[in-house]
């Protein structure tokens, strides 16, 4: 009984240990996410291309764990209203707006508009939807947030390129539409995993359109292109990261996992610089330092509820 203690001890501090690396590796995907996206649609791949080759993936890896949680019946044991409203918010809508700012935008600009309007929402929500205490920190740490936005809308304004404007209109849609996603998988306590099945299989509706009127041939790219693509889109980002996250929340707990969403625009933007060679005006900067920074002092500390 007494060696029993340590070793429990020991696997409980490797778990932990796990989880913290599993989620530094999660961000990083999320963040690197926009530089690889938008790196593909500078190369000749469109949105469309990008959007196929998501949902072909993820949509048929995670068809068999839809069909054996109750498939077209109920909409995988979800319903079909719920199951369309995740589907919106996390689905194509929300990554037609991500794949279409990238096409106009710096991955900079996606990297910190998406995850800085999230972040409003979220704790919007929490206080409304869940009781949450808002505190002078979250305050803060939104006002910093939207003080960010407004200067990279001031900048882009500015900028000889309007379409950035465009662009970072898109990136603020997909907070806008994303963010109520995780409040919605907490209101009505879905699986991560599951909401992210049925959520890739739905959005396998938009497959006919892009081969009617968007498919342009298996020779738009080299195929080892097409396939690093499928792989970062369908199973990188929908299914490995997603999964970690889930995994790794519970045992690190949600002050410390709080902690690691300001890291997806840190290695978004700082991967931009070599990448792609984006090198942000001092405006820019600015209001990506101030994001940043709300983000972090905003997600330190989760509000206890009441």
């Amino acid at each position: 009984m007494h060696q029993t203690v340590p070793l429990s001890d020991e696997r409980l501090r490797r778990r932990r240990r796990l989880a913290f690396a599993g989620m530094t590796f999660a961000m990083l995907i999320f963040g690197a996410n926009f530089v690889v996206s938008r790196h593909a649609v500078l190369n000749g791949l469109s949105s469309h291309d990008m959007l196929a080759l998501r949902f072909v993936t993820a949509g048929f890896l995670l068809l068999p764990s839809f069909m054996m949680a109750g498939g077209l019946r109920d909409c995988a044991g979800l319903g079909w209203k719920r199951g369309l409203v995740l589907a919106v918010m996390s689905g194509f809508p929300m990554s037609f707006l991500l794949m279409t700012g990238l096409t106009f935008a710096p991955a900079a600009h996606g990297a910190v508009i998406g995850p800085g309007t999230v972040t409003v929402i979220g704790i919007v929500g929490s206080v409304v939807l869940f009781g949450a205490l808002l505190t002078r920190q979250l305050v803060l740490g939104v006002i910093a947030v939207l003080v960010g936005l407004a200067c990279l809308g001031i900048a882009g304004t500015t900028h000889s390129n309007p379409s950035i404007v465009f662009g970072d209109l898109c990136f603020l849609g997909v907070g806008l539409v994303w963010g109520g996603y995780p409040l919605l998988i907490q209101l009505w306590r879905v699986n991560a995993l599951k909401a992210t099945a049925v959520v890739s299989v739905l959005s396998m509706a938009y497959l006919p359109i892009y081969f009617a009127f968007y498919f342009r041939g298996f020779d738009v790219a080299p195929w080892w292109v097409l396939l690093l693509h499928a792989i970062n889109q369908g199973v990188l980002n929908v299914i490995v990261g997603l999964w970690i996250w889930s995994w790794s929340t519970p045992v690190l707990g949600p002050s410390v996992a709080g902690r690691f969403p300001p890291m997806i625009p840190v290695a978004g933007t700082l991967l931009a610089i070599p990448v792609l060679g984006e090198i942000p005006s001092g405006l820019q900067v600015g209001g990506i330092a101030l994001i940043i920074a709300g983000l972090f002092v905003a997600s330190w500390r989760r509000a206890p509820a009441r």
